[in-house]
């Protein structure tokens, strides 16, 4: 499909994120596949891609762009809209190395928009389950091919008390009170959005908090119904994403001072509510962590 110093957030919680970014572990797990955007564009850029793009909004319009945003990661409505993803994760050594499948993973994202004077403010929660690559067993040791070692998988839990901030002015990182973990650099939202057939999609940069390890990015693409897109009646377009994420070694690879690095490969869409998630995963999720099945704030 976002800890009260700066350091603390990027290890506790952060990233809406959607997707949301949410929360927690930044520098072992990212947060948010889809959400938490970048999205200025280029000097000189239309605001609509290439393609059929004659009958998509206009995409230099920064408040129409922070509604279809959130129409594409979430609802108009204040609501939890969950998302459900798979994916892989691949280690990467170094240049005379081809990365190597590690591990499987599978997880929810669920998010939650606010409404706020300006616009609205994402929070959310992110809980992901690691799978054994051949098998796609849950992971619970997992055989390091690098150490030799048996290391305890621990899933990646995040969010709960940081989101973004969306407006025309711009998307920033903020906790959930609304205050900006740093001075929000305003850039009025323009977006490229691309359209062909009965397809629109939207390629982004993740905003990510100042402070970041240099090794630490997220590339993805949301996909959605141009049907739905563009009738102003629905307030939450039928979605999909894939991402790819690059980041240090997992946490608990205990591989921090060892050279390379991982990229996560996910994909997922958007759900109607948390029925929707597969069986097994729902029943693990809601076992293990019940506090993370909804992200409806403290107070609405």
């Amino acid at each position: 499909m976002v800890t009260t110093t700066r350091r603390g957030a990027l290890r506790h919680g952060l990233a809406a994120s959607a997707a949301l970014t949410l929360g927690g572990g930044f520098a072992s797990e990212p947060g948010g596949f889809a959400a938490g955007w970048a999205g200025e564009l280029p000097a000189g850029a239309a605001g609509v891609g290439k393609g059929d793009a004659s009958v998509l909004p206009d995409g230099s319009d920064p408040a129409a762009n922070v509604r279809n945003i959130v129409r594409m990661q979430g609802s108009l409505r204040e609501r939890d809209v969950p998302w459900w993803f798979t994916g892989v994760i691949f280690g990467v050594r170094g240049e005379a190395e081809t990365p190597r499948p590690l591990v499987r993973f599978e997880g929810m994202e669920i998010y939650w928009f606010k409404h706020i004077a300006d616009g609205f403010m994402l929070g959310g929660h992110t809980v992901t389950f690691f799978r054994d690559y051949e098998s796609g067993e849950f992971l619970r040791e997992f055989r390091n091919p690098y150490t030799g070692r048996v290391d305890q998988v621990k899933p990646a839990v995040q969010g709960g008390n940081l989101g973004f901030s969306y407006s025309p002015r711009g998307i920033w990182p903020v906790r959930l009170s609304g205050e900006p973990l740093s001075p929000p650099v305003e850039k009025p939202l323009r977006l490229q959005w691309h359209s062909l057939g009965n397809h629109v999609w939207l390629q982004h940069q993740t905003v990510y908090p100042p402070g970041m390890p240099a090794m630490h990015g997220q590339r993805q693409t949301l996909f959605g119904s141009r049907a739905e897109f563009l009738d102003p009646r629905v307030d939450a377009i039928s979605s999909s994403f894939s991402s790819t994420v690059f980041m240090g070694w997992l946490k608990w690879m205990d591989m921090k001072d060892e050279p390379g690095h991982v990229i996560w490969h996910a994909s997922g869409v958007k759900l109607r509510d948390i029925g929707e998630l597969p069986r097994e995963y729902r029943e693990r999720a809601e076992r293990e962590y019940p506090d993370r099945m909804s992200a409806r704030p403290t107070s609405t």
